[in-house]
């Protein structure tokens, strides 16, 4: 017997040592809970429950039900010894069984002879005691513990306390692994919802680029997330000309791209009225005035190319200004008017450019000028103009030397690119 000085310092306190089998039992469930508050895998965390208090026990049968609360039962999760319900039997809650019972009070329920208690209904052979001890979680209940012994009267107080304290690392234990495994279940739904709209937004943009005789015209597009708001579009017209479509709608993910589907589906339509590309974007502009959520906007560059001709007229809808390059050298072409789609009414002017032999015409979006690198330097529009004026430049060619220029660090916004040459 071990003595310690009281507190007060004048005072023997004698302190009993635990008995050799309690302080065993005490021993086995401090290592189980630390091996099952340490399980993420539900089915996995069960199953270990089961068998560990089955062996530690010398129990006939270990159970776990947990609680289905659409449907106001208990669902055996899993079992060790039961010769009667496997893993999916249902009870219902105040209505069947121990389990029933305790899953409609709360509290535990101890049948030290279960042929003389009302509730208890018979699994595994030669049963004699049994307990049901509630898994709770403050106020929520997960499920419920069953065991049960050979003996009358096979759980003595002090296990029947062990198992309780046991039960309340289990309760936590099932209730952060059934949440685990639910938002891993999200996730996974999520990640095929992406990619499904991913490989539809994929299918809205141009198969390949056109082919025009005299003329290299390419596009790319490439997501900061599985889906973007940018966008690009070719539209071939009957007498030869090609629409070139390049936007940018405000916002990132799914609700761009929402958004990028239906202003898409409007466009196409309007340009294929054969209208000029400032008219088109004045009627495009009147109707997602209209549609459009409060504060959501489309920058966008629509142009014609006139291969006959060899002219560019376009309408620029608050996008970035395009980059030309030709004998004269680079410059970024202006125009009069031309609010962002969707903010307010107003009317877009065009601009003309002609094509020489030797020149490019560079439509861009944000995320190729402001893509930064590991120092938090941009692009720009330097890097964009020196890059463009290189022979065999295109738009692959454009994002290619982007993502060099970040050299790992992720692209923050979508970066797209339309590229038009004129052969020599």
């Amino acid at each position: 017997m071990a003595t310690f000085p009281s507190a007060a310092g004048n005072e023997i306190l004698h302190l009993r040592p635990l008995p050799s089998d309690l302080v065993d039992d005490l021993q086995r469930v401090q290592k189980a809970a630390q091996r099952i508050t340490s399980i993420l895998d539900l089915d996995q965390l069960i199953d270990s429950v089961v068998n560990e208090v089955a062996e530690s026990f010398g129990c006939l049968e270990a159970g776990v039900y947990l609680h289905d609360e659409d449907r106001g039962e208990m669902v055996l999760a899993g079992v060790r010894g039961c010769k009667e319900h496997s893993k999916g039997h249902r009870l219902k809650i105040g209505r069947e069984g121990m389990v029933g019972y305790v899953a409609s009070t709360g509290q535990t329920r101890y049948a030290p002879d279960v042929r003389l208690d009302q509730y208890y209904m018979a699994c595994a052979p030669g049963t004699l005691s049994e307990v049901a001890i509630p898994l709770r979680v403050g106020e929520h209940l997960v499920g419920v513990f069953t065991a049960s012994h050979p003996e009358v009267d096979g759980f003595p107080r002090q296990q029947l306390r062990i198992l309780q304290a046991l039960c309340d690392h289990v309760a936590i234990a099932v209730h952060n692994a059934r949440r685990f495994q639910s938002e891993r279940a999200e996730r996974a739904a999520m990640d095929r919802e992406a990619e499904e709209a991913r490989t539809i937004q994929r299918a809205l943009l141009p198969k390949s680029s056109p082919y025009i005789p005299g003329f290299v015209v390419s596009g790319l597009s490439v997501p900061a997330r599985a889906v973007g708001g940018d966008w690009y579009d070719f539209i071939a017209f009957p007498d030869g000309r090609w629409g070139l479509v390049l936007a940018d709608v405000s916002g990132k993910g799914t609700a761009a791209a929402l958004l990028m589907s239906a202003t898409r589906g409007v466009l196409r339509s309007l340009a294929e009225a054969c209208c000029t590309p400032g008219e088109v974007l004045t009627k495009l502009n009147q109707l997602l005035v209209d549609d459009f959520p409060a504060g959501k906007f489309v920058t966008m560059v629509y142009a014609v190319l006139d291969p006959a001709s060899s002219t560019v007229v376009f309408a620029n809808a608050g996008h970035l200004r395009p980059l030309f390059i030709d004998k004269d050298g680079e410059h970024f072409l202006d125009t009069e008017r031309g609010l962002p789609l969707g903010l307010g009414c107003g009317d877009y002017s065009e601009t003309q450019v002609t094509l020489s032999e030797g020149s490019k015409l560079v439509f861009y979006s944000d995320g190729i000028t402001e893509a930064e690198n590991a120092n938090a330097e941009e692009y720009g529009l330097c890097r964009l103009a020196e890059h463009a004026v290189k022979a065999g430049a295109s738009a692959v060619s454009i994002v290619d030397n982007v993502r060099s220029f970040v050299n790992g660090s992720s692209l923050r916004d979508d970066a797209s690119v339309v590229f038009v040459g004129v052969g020599r």
